[in-house]
């Protein structure tokens, strides 16, 4: 299954909750079924993928007074409202 990768990750998450629906109910044929479940893993590896960048963005990796290192809100990322 092929999956857009310009789906915003609100997108994915919204299409991924309406396969688990449709496989939940048990009324799809199994061939049917198959493709749901396929294309609802590749919406989880986007999803994945997509949380990591984000929060790869939203850290910066610096070193404390004592030399070891200290991972920190990036200044302006989500993680702090200023955005």
């Amino acid at each position: 299954m092929q999956i857009d990768e310009n789906m915003t990750f609100e997108t994915a998450i919204a299409r991924l909750e309406e396969i688990v629906r449709l496989l939940e109910s048990g009324n799809a044929p199994l061939d049917v079924s198959l493709s749901l479940y396929e294309e609802g893993v590749a919406l989880v590896r986007l999803c994945s993928s997509r949380l990591d960048n984000a929060q790869q963005r939203v850290k910066i990796l610096t070193l404390g007074e004592d030399g070891n290192r200290v991972e920190q809100d990036m200044p302006g990322g989500a993680a702090d409202g200023t955005r």
